[in-house]
């Protein structure tokens, strides 16, 4: 019987944003595609490091990766960067940075040079979540198989760059594809790859997409916001959704993330950390530390000691 697991913790997927900046659309627009998340009044207002370091004092953290969050589109891609970088982020809180960028924009190559001299930057995230639904629906169908998005894309690896991807079930033979014709490309899946549809097709096409996309050893998982999924937020139920991308792309390229502080809708941050070590306690003690530490310590480049596997 395996140990629950009581060592260090990389949060591979968090969000930090400044509300009295302006840049951040949907904190204000009625009509913003993540009006499908419900009532966005718990996200409307600042969130920063040291409301990150009060929501996880007490447990084990030992750094983080912070994620975009929906900067303005029409401001320069390396804006939200710079504001990231020019906070101060003890523990190694947001020493790695997933921006966005313009993939499909003539001067993708360009701004990606740019983007890439920051060392804290290790990808750019695309939301590619269509949906048949136009409620559930927050970008246009197909976008991994233009041809010049695909150029941006594949300028990525070039710079050291990985892709972070925001989908539905029913991006996951475009992902596949993706990373057939692009071996050199990292590309990870967000949030366990949001299993939207809780009726019997859509867990079926979920999982098929797990597979589909987990064939292809340069894809990985984030195990982040695990509770979104349905009404039942029992441990059995949040089980099967980690489990299901688990099994498909193994321990070792699944990674543990909060999606603080968008998950505060449904749980706190303690309970997310302490269900997800209920989950993978059964695990061996190395495949336990892989998904809480190490596989997002090799795929983020975290340096340094702490932390090593025991």
């Amino acid at each position: 019987m395996s140990r629950r697991y009581d060592g260090p913790i990389l949060d591979a997927h968090h969000h930090l944003w400044d509300a009295t900046l302006g840049r951040l659309p949907w904190l204000t627009d009625a009509d913003t595609p993540l009006k499908s998340l419900g009532n966005l009044d718990y996200l409307r207002h600042s969130y920063l490091v040291e409301d990150y370091l009060a929501d996880t004092e007490g447990m084990c953290f030992a750094g983080s990766v912070v994620v975009e969050a929906g900067w303005d589109r029409t401001r320069p891609a390396e804006e939200e960067t710079i504001w990231l970088e020019g906070l101060q982020r003890p523990r190694q809180i947001a020493r790695r940075i997933v921006g966005w960028a313009p993939l499909r924009s003539p001067q993708a190559a360009e701004v990606l040079a740019s983007l890439a001299t920051h060392p804290t930057m290790v990808g750019v995230r695309e939301t590619i979540r269509w949906h048949p639904d136009p409620a559930k629906r927050w970008a246009e169908a197909g976008v991994l198989d233009t041809a010049d998005w695909r150029r941006g894309a594949a300028c990525l690896a070039a710079h050291g760059l990985l892709l972070e991807v925001l989908m539905n079930p029913y991006q996951a033979d475009d992902v596949a594809r993706l990373a057939r014709d692009m071996p050199d490309l990292t590309i990870v899946v967000n949030h366990c790859a949001t299993p939207l549809d809780r009726d019997a097709d859509g867990l079926a096409r979920w999982k098929s997409g797990l597979r589909a996309m987990a064939a292809h050893p340069n894809v990985f998982i984030k195990l982040s916001n695990f509770a979104a999924y349905g009404d039942d937020r029992s441990l059995p139920a949040l089980r099967d959704t980690v489990m299901a991308c688990i099994d498909a792309f193994g321990a070792d390229r699944a990674m543990f993330g909060t999606d603080y502080p968008v998950a505060r809708r449904l749980m706190s941050l303690a309970d997310i950390v302490e269900r997800f070590k209920d989950i993978v306690q059964a695990f061996s003690a190395p495949e336990q530390h892989a998904m809480m530490y190490s596989n997002c310590a090799r795929l983020y480049r975290f340096d340094g000691e702490e932390g090593r596997e025991p």
